[in-house]
């Protein structure tokens, strides 16, 4: 469920919710509060009124002997009910035994009035109470007996509405709300305004990526933020790498074409015109059947080295037979294999062991990446000229330096040696016998193993090839 509502949900209404959020819900409840403030503040100063003035009566009643005369005083009657009705209220007094004697309601003299309040109140402690549901007060005042004796021999008790608080709270809530309701549609305009202006440098992207998506754009020009600015450089960037894979794509497809034809091509030459030929000499035959082998040979070079580049771009976890091999030896090997192929072109081949390695490596894998830097020094050499293989180490990494003599790489070829099927001098390449697959393979091999190779060279300088792995193969 959360999946699908990232999936369905727009930037825009993410956007107007979370600045509705901050710009309404805090001045809402700011009103709230203040309205419960103005509603406690006014209670409270109702209760300090109603507290004063009935104080003020209850001391007169006390020093009047109110509850001990015998005859009622009507000038306290008349006090109390003129206060009742400035409190909108109602004042009740209560003998020692609980008997109501006065009542501004005229509704309960002579009845009993039995209350925790009033209980309280004959112990010498006064009250006030708030009934929120019926929106009025309770206050309990004692009346003392005549003399110093210091009795309580009655109690006061003043109920007084808060009606006209509500009244006032209410009528400062509606405009409140009022005030909220406007400030919300304010709120809504500038939300919805300021939300398309935000997300218009966003929009802008979108249909950059849908012309690049549909071929009628390469590029994205959004530089309105900092943001869409790097986003719109990454796009680019990536669309560009992925035009470059896909040119370099469609001339390995041209390439591979290319040059599977060719040795078809050539077989196919020499034997058309040993079919046209009638009374040709046996070494004649023989000449173009070593040439038509040699062609073979090539074919399958091709596409043995084709497979495997397709093995090694098929998964990113390609297998990988790692073990402890002594590079030193592995070196070694090499060389020996190809000391034959020095010999015929007088090249001087030697191994120089700085320190000696043990490494986790793939033995075979690395073995055919450094047979073809060999290999190609010794092809690409001069005559009478030198290879010098160097071994050194750290103690995070294994360093293996092939230097040659030969005819170097002009610098404006060097960014380009490890592409497929690209050689500087086709020509040569062709009488040596490469397939513009070697070097590709070569830089393959050792990013399998985490390592790096750079080439340094001058054309007829020579050439250095520097490759350096971990000696610890990380997974």
């Amino acid at each position: 469920m959360e999946k699908r509502w990232k999936k369905t949900v727009s930037m825009r209404a993410v956007l107007i919710f979370m600045l509705f959020v901050i710009g309404f819900l805090p001045m809402a409840v700011q009103g709230r509060i203040l309205l419960t403030s103005l509603r406690q503040g006014q209670i409270s100063a109702r209760t300090l009124e109603i507290q004063n003035q009935a104080l003020i009566l209850s001391n007169r009643l006390t020093q009047a002997g109110y509850l001990g005369g015998e005859v009622t005083d009507t000038i306290l009657d008349s006090q109390m009910d003129v206060l009742a009705d400035v409190l909108n209220g109602r004042i009740v007094i209560v003998d020692e035994t609980y008997r109501i004697i006065r009542d501004t309601f005229n509704l309960a003299e002579g009845k009993y009035h039995v209350s925790e309040e009033v209980i309280r109140c004959f112990r010498g402690e006064t009250s006030s109470k708030y009934n929120s549901d019926r929106h009025y007060l309770i206050e309990t005042f004692p009346i003392y007996g005549a003399g110093s004796t210091g009795e309580i021999d009655g109690v006061m008790v003043v109920t007084a509405s808060t009606e006209a608080i509500l009244n006032l709270t209410d009528m400062v809530g509606e405009k409140v709300t009022m005030y909220e309701v406007m400030a919300l549609i304010v709120i809504v305009v500038a939300v919805l305004l300021f939300s398309g202006l935000y997300l218009k440098p966003v929009f802008r992207f979108r249909e950059g990526l849908k012309k690049i998506a549909s071929g009628d754009a390469e590029e994205i020009h959004v530089d309105d933020y900092r943001e869409t600015k790097e986003m719109s450089s990454a796009v680019s960037q990536a669309f560009t790498k992925l035009r470059e894979v896909d040119n370099s794509r469609q001339e390995f497809v041209s390439n591979v074409s290319h040059e599977l034809k060719t040795p078809i091509t050539s077989i196919r030459v020499l034997a058309d015109s040993l079919m046209s030929m009638e009374d040709a000499p046996v070494e004649l035959y023989r000449e173009f059947m070593n040439d038509i082998s040699d062609e073979i040979d090539r074919e399958s070079k091709i596409i043995d080295d084709l497979l495997t580049l397709v093995k090694m771009d098929k998964s990113v976890n390609h297998v990988m037979n790692i073990s402890q091999v002594n590079i030193g030896s592995l070196l070694e090997l090499i060389l020996k294999r190809m000391r034959p192929i020095a010999k015929k072109r007088n090249v001087e081949l030697t191994l120089e062991t700085i320190r000696e390695v043990t490494a986790e490596v793939d033995e075979v894998k690395l073995s055919q990446a450094m047979n073809n830097l060999v290999e190609n020094a010794v092809k690409y050499n001069r005559e009478d000229g030198w290879v010098r293989v160097t071994l050194d180490a750290d103690h995070k990494f294994f360093t293996i330096r092939v230097a040659d003599s030969g005819i170097g790489i002009p610098e404006e070829f060097q960014t380009r040696i490890f592409e497929r099927f690209y050689r500087v001098d086709k020509a040569r390449s062709r009488e040596t016998g490469g397939t513009g697959l070697g070097l590709a393979i070569t830089k393959n091999v050792i990013q399998m193993h985490h390592g790096t190779i750079q080439v340094q060279s001058a054309e007829g300088e020579g050439t250095v090839f520097t490759v350096q792995i971990p000696l610890t193969y990380i997974s």
